[in-house]
């Protein structure tokens, strides 16, 4: 039972950094990102579905977006979801693709997203170690039912600490990669 605990902490950690990845891969940072689309659905025949589900994305330039559509027929309605999101960019389209071209981010704009970021990757770091004390109160609450020797709690709690400084150590290196991608122009 013991070794359960520090593998589905593991686990939970491993979530915390992949929401982490996936949420700062939704930021604009300036660069084109077929990410950026993901959280975009449109209404195509009764179901909610991704954009990227629906059309080939490509990347010719770094600050365009081509969205080549499997279906011709849904322009108009990806167009308009795309104007509705938060993405706040207009797209232009040919008849068969959209593009989307990206502004170039003012200096002001580049220091926002860079706290943006600091905050996802701090918000990230609190909830690894909300994941370290449900694992060290689940671990003292085996060894008070006798399932758990003190000394397999605290050779537990180790594993559960070095793993909790490990999954910081990625986070920062994540935020700290995403910063530098941010304020590079």
């Amino acid at each position: 039972m013991d070794v359960d605990i520090v593998v589905s902490t593991k686990e939970r950690m491993n979530k915390t950094v992949e929401a982490l990845k996936r949420e700062l891969g939704s930021l604009k940072a300036g660069r084109a990102n077929a990410s950026l689309l993901e959280r975009i659905t449109v209404d195509y025949y009764g179901t909610q579905t991704p954009i990227t589900q629906m059309a080939n994305i490509s990347t010719p330039e770094p600050r365009l977006l081509a969205i080549a559509l499997y279906d011709p027929s849904t322009l108009k309605s990806v167009e308009k979801a795309i104007l509705a999101s938060d993405l706040g960019i207009n797209p232009s389209n040919d008849g068969k693709i959209i593009r989307l071209l990206f502004p170039e981010l003012t200096g002001e704009r580049r220091k926002e997203l860079s706290k943006q970021v600091k905050k996802f990757g701090e918000e990230s770091k609190v909830a690894i170690r909300s994941i370290r004390r449900d694992a060290n109160d689940a671990m003292a609450k085996e060894e008070k039912n006798k399932l758990m020797t003190e000394d397999d709690r605290r050779k537990y709690e180790k594993d559960v600490q070095k793993l909790t400084d490990d999954t910081i150590k990625l986070i920062d290196s994540i935020v700290a990669d995403k910063e530098k991608e941010i304020m590079s122009v």
